[in-house]
């Protein structure tokens, strides 16, 4: 455990901000995500790892009910944030995206300018009163993103047209502009270069001062730098959950140490 995790585990125990209880995901008649339960801590990064098709991903899209886009996708149990139930009928799918943000695997900036990349979501929520409102959230965000300096003089050109690892760091600014609570990141770095992944890796650890943040990560080394919570995923299953340095250095399923060892991935 390095010295920044022991000392944050001795400073008392931080808020809950997603609390999930006898989670179920079922595809048709694949049976994907098994009781899980968990308690994700605010301005934390906590890592989701574990082998492909563990059901890692699938749980972080119960957490913005990005499953809800899926038809034959089914999700029981309790997911709450802030303690309101995610899951309420009254809860608005798209209100709950503007407080839940996601980042996904392959940078996926619009078609649109950098400025309107960013502009986007604040304007359909109505969080700018104008022009000039609306010119700050942009420009707050892309220094939250970390690339503000690298893209100011040129906001009216195209997001697509900015390198893999500045798309990344577009689509985080992006995420971050409606002000949400909770930042989900699903593999942000595996389609990234190692100098572009360790931009990312630093950006995540300054956003957790402003929100929670859950990353899926195939990646058992970036997991280890950047969270300070870990959840170990297998066959639908999720095996243990605990601090990062805990998990890896003394994990108490024999399953985890498996995967941590490299004898089952």
């Amino acid at each position: 455990m390095n010295d920044k995790n022991i000392m944050e585990s001795h400073m008392g125990t931080t808020a809950i901000k997603i609390s999930a209880r006898d989670v179920q995901v079922y595809y048709g008649d694949n049976y994907a995500i098994k009781d899980v339960s968990i308690d994700i801590e605010d301005k934390t990064v906590t890592a989701f790892i574990g082998p492909s098709g563990c059901g890692k991903s699938t749980f972080l899209r119960c957490l913005n009910r990005m499953n809800d886009t899926i038809d034959i996708c089914k999700v029981t149990g309790s997911i709450r944030i802030d303690d309101e139930d995610i899951y309420d009928r009254r809860v608005d799918p798209v209100q709950l995206r503007a407080k839940v943000g996601m980042v996904f695997q392959k940078p996926n900036p619009f078609p649109k300018s950098i400025y309107d990349n960013v502009a986007y979501g604040p304007r359909i929520h109505g969080l700018a009163q104008n022009k000039a409102d609306l010119d700050d959230i942009v420009e707050s965000a892309l220094r939250r993103g970390a690339i503000w300096n690298e893209v100011k003089d040129r906001l009216q050109s195209p997001g697509t047209g900015l390198s893999g690892g500045q798309q990344q760091r577009l689509c985080i600014a992006r995420a971050v502009a409606t002000e949400p609570e909770v930042l989900l990141m699903d593999e942000p770095c595996s389609a990234l270069d190692p100098i572009a992944t360790a931009q990312v890796e630093e950006l995540i650890d300054e956003l957790r001062q402003s929100f929670s943040v859950v990353i899926v990560t195939h990646s058992m080394q970036q997991a280890a730098r950047v969270s300070q919570k870990t959840a170990f995923f297998h066959l639908g299953n999720m095996v243990e959950y605990g601090e990062t340095g805990q998990i890896f250095t003394t994990p108490q399923d024999p399953r985890t140490e498996s995967y941590i060892t490299g004898r089952i991935g």
